[in-house]
């Protein structure tokens, strides 16, 4: 039997998985819940904080009864966590919660409590682990094509490449789908060198974290499990002391050793690119 009070969906996002980089936020939205819902791999990294509640985990591919599954119980009455890996909103159960709400015609004014928690990204807290490679303009991918057509998934990748974005691959190969990562490697190569730096994370900050550092030509030769993520840096990204660094572009307008500003430009203005020019062609003498 529900409760009488007006019910709570909270999709929690709880980062990579460690409790020491979940947000306080989502620590308080589980503990007052009276149920946490999600995919039992995540809820199992969450057991020490749900002492008291009602768990409801289920397996892989099941989101759509878990969404429905949560949201029946809030507008029961209960407080419900709905659980996700890294941010709810990127890949996760944030769009299909609300995609839910709509189609039952959830108002903010009339239906149950709705709020969504941030937390680490994947791509971040894989990032954190081998240097700075999103130090510039970056992008996420999602290889999968169990939602997404795979030509739509092929032109993203050749506008990220063409662009110079550097890329974190989400769910980059499973055991049914092998040849994507090949394909987007391969696209990848016409537009940038092949020594470009590239890590493969599987498991960031959980116990069975593995980093692999190695390039763009060779990271194929390396396992990439279906949870890993592959970030590959930009045309300008290199290796120092065994970590991606994507640089963001001081040293284009100031020398960085006395934080002086080279001759030509000016600081808080657009960098002046003939400077640049004319500053690159000294240096080439």
């Amino acid at each position: 039997m529900g409760n009488t009070a007006k019910g709570q969906l909270s999709v929690v996002s709880i980062g990579p998985g460690s409790l020491d980089l979940m947000a306080p936020m989502a620590r308080k939205a589980i503990e007052n819940a009276d149920y946490v819902v999600g995919y039992k791999t995540y809820i199992e990294l969450i057991e020490d904080l749900c002492s008291g509640k009602t768990l409801m985990g289920s397996a892989m591919t099941q989101e759509v009864e878990r969404a429905n599954q949560a949201v029946d119980l809030a507008e029961e009455g209960y407080k419900v966590a709905l659980i996700s890996s890294g941010d709810a909103g990127m890949y996760a159960m944030g769009s299909l919660a609300l995609e839910l709400l709509q189609e039952r015609n959830w108002t903010r004014a009339d239906g149950i409590g709705y709020e969504l928690i941030p937390g680490i990204t994947a791509a971040n807290s894989c990032a954190s682990l081998v240097g700075v490679p999103l130090g510039h303009d970056s992008c996420t991918i999602s290889l999968s094509d169990l939602l997404t057509p795979w030509e739509v998934i092929t032109k993203r990748i050749r506008a990220a490449a063409e662009a110079d974005f550097a890329i974190t691959f989400y769910n980059p190969q499973s055991k049914r789908r092998r040849s994507q990562i090949v394909e987007a490697r391969d696209i990848l190569l016409q537009h940038r060198p092949a020594n470009t730096p590239v890590a493969i994370v599987q498991g960031a900050y959980r116990d069975n974290q593995k980093i692999v550092i190695t390039d763009l030509e060779h990271f194929l030769d390396y396992d990439i499990g279906m949870l890993a993520a592959v970030t590959v840096g930009n045309s300008s990204s290199y290796l120092f002391e065994g970590m991606i660094v994507t640089p963001r572009g001081y040293t284009k307008k100031y020398d960085i050793t006395d934080g002086s500003i080279y001759e030509g430009q000016k600081r808080g203005r657009t960098l002046n690119v003939e400077a640049l020019s004319d500053q690159n062609r000294a240096t080439d003498r």
